[in-house]
């Protein structure tokens, strides 16, 4: 399929894509991360591959995006401890 839709799908990556390296701040990443997954998913329909998109929406789209969030409270929780034990 080629045409308007597929360059807006093709532009939509790029751009969650771009957007998703610049942001600093890991939860902003994540959310990001997430409408990246989306947009995959969506680009993957228009290229008429509808197994690959359902597999991109769940692991792209919500899976990792939940495990980054996970791992990153984890970390910080980590942290917080560590500062409460230097200052005692």
């Amino acid at each position: 399929m080629t045409g308007v839709p597929l360059l807006l799908g093709l532009l939509l990556v790029a751009v969650a894509g771009t957007a998703t390296v610049l942001v600093r701040d890991p939860v902003r990443q994540s959310f990001l991360l997430s409408l990246l997954g989306l947009a995959l998913a969506l680009l993957f329909l228009l290229l008429q591959a509808p197994d690959v998109a359902l597999s991109q929406l769940a692991v792209g789209s919500a899976l990792t995006p939940l495990m980054v969030l996970l791992s990153v409270r984890k970390v910080r929780r980590r942290a917080r401890g560590a500062r409460r034990t230097e200052r005692a």
